[in-house]
């Protein structure tokens, strides 16, 4: 009794102290949300929430260190579609994405995007689907690796319209688009954040994203939905989680926080620049859209080991 009285104590008193916040990949579209967030953050509760970047095993080491942090609000995880989901169906993983965490808030995250070259003769998805079948082989798009969510939409977009494609992997999302550029490869599926800058250069062309409406950056760009493939709706989320048992009164303190700093107008500004979509749940809701990722994107994971 004495002990949970402490604890309960402590989290009346969260945040007194600055919180980190670990960010288990380098830079990418995570990251900017999550400093712009942390930026809000400390505004608005007047303690500092320092991001720190803690890569490896696709996001598999960092979240491995939060997992196993007290559950004092005080050390906190950036989670994802890639480390919770994606990554532990490639490596082992020591913890399980529903019950090693305590799950806060959903950020949002940019949709994949399908580029090709922009001197290549494919100015459409159907175009691009009809030359892949034309080529002996097929033809291979690049992706930031192996197992990582953009390779997995690119096999199902593959599956859905039969398109004779293969995965190349690269280390990072702006690495195939620098090959496109140089005629290295003719196709990639990454995120539409990482693209973004090619897009408007005209070093690249879109052909469609994974957005249920289209981007008020690339208005004249359908969705996939648009172009038949209903199940390709789908973004690179992130979110914030915790250790498990975090104390509910502050996740409920952090959510509502998370959410109102995502609604500020110059947030919103800056998240739409890179395509980066929000989501306002509330942690449970949170929870349970975790819980429906890893069963949508579990089966296509295990049908690439």
């Amino acid at each position: 009794m004495l002990a949970l009285g402490a604890t309960a104590a402590r989290a009346q008193d969260w945040p007194s102290r600055p919180v980190t916040v670990v960010f288990p990949y380098g830079a990418g579209a995570g990251d900017t949300i999550m400093r712009l967030v942390a930026d809000g953050l400390g505004r608005r509760l007047g303690q500092t929430f320092v991001v720190e970047n803690r890569p490896g095993a696709g996001g598999i080491i960092g979240s491995s260190a939060v997992a196993k942090a007290a559950p004092d609000g005080y050390s906190l995880i950036v989670s994802g579609v890639g480390s919770l989901i994606v990554a532990p169906f490639f490596n082992p993983a020591p913890f399980d994405p529903i019950n090693s965490f305590t799950h806060i808030a959903l950020f949002g995250g940019p949709p994949v995007a399908l580029l090709v070259s922009p001197s290549g003769d494919a100015r459409s998805v159907n175009e691009f689907i009809a030359l892949t079948k034309a080529k002996p082989g097929g033809i291979g798009y690049g992706t930031p690796g192996r197992g990582t969510h953009a390779h997995l939409i690119g096999e199902m977009f593959g599956k859905l319209s039969g398109a004779k494609i293969f995965n190349v992997p690269y280390n990072s999302g702006t690495a195939p688009l620098s090959d496109i550029a140089g005629a290295h490869i003719q196709a990639a599926f990454v995120s539409l954040g990482a693209a973004a800058t090619f897009i408007r250069s005209g070093k690249v062309r879109l052909l469609a994203i994974t957005t249920a409406r289209r981007s008020a950056e690339f208005p004249d760009v359908p969705t996939f939905a648009e172009e038949g493939y209903g199940d390709l709706v789908a973004t690179t989320w992130f979110g914030l989680s915790g250790p498990a048992r975090l104390p509910r009164s502050i996740v409920d303190r952090l959510n509502t926080e998370v959410r109102a700093v995502l609604a500020l107008p110059d947030v919103r500004e800056k998240l739409n620049v890179l395509g980066i979509e929000t989501r306002d749940l509330d942690a449970d809701a949170y929870t349970a859209f975790i819980l429906e990722e890893l069963n949508r994107w579990g089966t296509v994971a295990r049908g690439l080991k």
